[in-house]
Formats: C-alpha cells, sequence, structure tokens
C-alpha cells in the first residue's frame, strides 16, 4: 500500500472473513511461483466478516469514504493491464470523516450469485477479491483479499458410452469403449480396448489426459494443450483377438470441471489419447473429448 509519491500509507487494512478458519482453502499458485491458500465459497453463499482500519503511528487518518467491492474478473495474460469485470458488487462502509483509533467495520454480501468457478489456468485466470477502497485526496489506498469458488452441476440427464474403431488399412483394427463421456471430478473411466487385426509390432499402448485451454478470439486466439497424466496400459505386442481393460482413478489428478466459452474469453476442454507406440517408434493415436463436473463431496 504506498502512494503515488512513494510514501508508505498511513493506514493498515485488515479483511477478516466470518470463519474462515474453520472453512475449506484451496492452495492457489500466484505470478512468481509461490502458493497461497485461499478460503472457498460456492455459488449462491454469502459473504461476511469485517474490515479494521487502523492508522499508523498513532495519528488520525483524514479519509473521503471507505467502501468495499466483491469483484469477479477475468484476466488474459497476453493482454495485460486489461481485466474483464463480470461481477461488481459495492457497499460503502464508513462517510468521509477522521478514524484516530483503529476501527471495525462490517460488511455482507448476501447470497451472491458466482456463475464461474474460479480457475488459474497457462494463459488465463478468473477470480473473485474482496477489495477494500480507502478514499484520500492525494491517493486512495487499496487492499484485496482473494477467494476460491467451487460451482456444483447436477449430473447429466444422458450420458452415453463411447465406443470407437480405429485402423490403419491392413495393418491394424481396434475398438476401444469407455463406460460413458462425462464423469464428475472423483469419478473412475472404466473402459476397454479389442484388438481385432494386429499386423505390426507394436511396443507399448498408454493412455492420457490432455487439458486444451482457449483464450482470446481470432486473430488473437491462443491454445496450449498439458498433459495432466499418462499412463501405461500395456507393454508388449497385443494379439488377434485380445481385450485390454482400462480403470483410471480421477480423484488423484489435478482436474478442473470442463468450461466451455466462459464469458466468451476462454474455453477448458478435456480429451482422453490413446496412444500405441511401434517397435520404430512410431506413434498411432486417437483423442476423444470427455466432459469433467463437479458435484458435492461427501
Amino acid at each position: 500500500m504506498t502512494s503515488l509519491f512513494g510514501f508508505s500509507a498511513p493506514v493498515d487494512i485488515d479483511v477478516r472473513l466470518d470463519g474462515e478458519h474453520e472453512r475449506q482453502h484451496v492452495d492457489v499458485k500466484l505470478d512468481n511461483q509461490a502458493k497461497d491458500a485461499l478460503p472457498l465459497y460456492y455459488d449462491g453463499e454469502s459473504i461476511k466478516g469485517t474490515v479494521v482500519i487502523q492508522p499508523r503511528n498513532g495519528k488520525k487518518l483524514q479519509h473521503d469514504g471507505i467502501k468495499i467491492e466483491f469483484i469477479g474478473s477475468i484476466e488474459l495474460f497476453f493482454d495485460r493491464g486489461n481485466h474483464y469485470e463480470f461481477l461488481s458488487l459495492v457497499q460503502e462502509l464508513a462517510a468521509p470523516g477522521e478514524i484516530r483509533a483503529a476501527e471495525t467495520l462490517d460488511f455482507e454480501f448476501k447470497n451472491v450469485e458466482k456463475q464461474y468457478e474460479s480457475y488459474s489456468g497457462v494463459n488465463v485466470r478468473l477470480r473473485y477479491l474482496l477489495r477494500v477502497t480507502v478514499q484520500r485526496r492525494i491517493s486512495d489506498t487499496i487492499k484485496e483479499r482473494g477467494l476460491w469458488v467451487h460451482t456444483y452441476r447436477l449430473p447429466p440427464d444422458s450420458n452415453n458410452a463411447i465406443k470407437m474403431e480405429v485402423g490403419i488399412e491392413d495393418c491394424l483394427h481396434i475398438e476401444f469403449e469407455y463406460n460413458k463421456s462425462k464423469y464428475h471430478l472423483k469419478d473412475v473411466i472404466v473402459g476397454k480396448i479389442h484388438f481385432l487385426l494386429v499386423r505390426i509390432k507394436i511396443k507399448y499402448v498408454e493412455l492420457s489426459i490432455i487439458r486444451r485451454e482457449t483464450t482470446g478470439g481470432a486473430p488473437n486466439q491462443y491454445n496450449e494443450s498439458d498433459t495432466i497424466t499418462k499412463f501405461e496400459i500395456m507393454d508388449g505386442a497385443p494379439v488377434r483377438g485380445e481385450t485390454i481393460p482400462i480403470r483410471l482413478f480421477l480423484g488423484g489428478f489435478d482436474l478442473t470441471p470442463t468450461f466451455r466459452d466462459i464469458n466468451k474469453k476462454f474455453s477448458t476442454r478435456y480429451y482422453l489419447n490413446l496412444v500405441l507406440i511401434d517397435e520404430e517408434n512410431r506413434r498411432y493415436f486417437k483423442q476423444q473429448e470427455i466432459t469433467f463436473y463437479r458435484i458435492p463431496e461427501n
């Protein structure tokens, strides 16, 4: 908290949330690779707490009003300096006046709709924060406090299995099947691979989950792919008629729900990537998009 002229601000601001020590926290990476533990809130939940204003060095503080804002914003890293706010609520905490000793000011944003889940990606960040502003004649003093938000969705009404055939003419023909196409974040992916024709020497088979993040729009559209997990499901050459079972537990991975065209700024999609590697290290692969969603934890 410094002024435009580099002087230390004459006031300390502390934002305290009701029951925050009993609340679940989420570790979030900051810009400098450090981590911060942010309190977790849910869509529709109230944000309630107090702001403590403490003048420094026993001096009185003249101000032109104190306010607190609850803000939801999207930051695109290629467009630094521009934050796109999709939520902005304001409460006045104090009228213009002076503060001689520490003052505690209550605030509450009731039953706030938080339509998007928090997200910190490669090229984009969606975040929620509380911002306290002590308005002063020369320069305002501002303190921000971050929150993390999860949103729940009902399980999909339809959730069809994925069945596909992949082949190279007269060389390879396989069928693969996954039990469904939509999974909650603690779910299990169950499937199988059936080899109908094998005339190439396969060395091993691996399955991976890939996250693809798309930000911006043409001509400034950026795509980043990140492998969440990769594991070998078969070592050695399969034979005709062989079936490989697949069972992948999702609970231990750093997954988010699937995000599609969030505020027309970004999307995050997931793919199952099946790869066969032959003895000459040639790779044969097939990707299938799957959907992740969040349900309440027990």
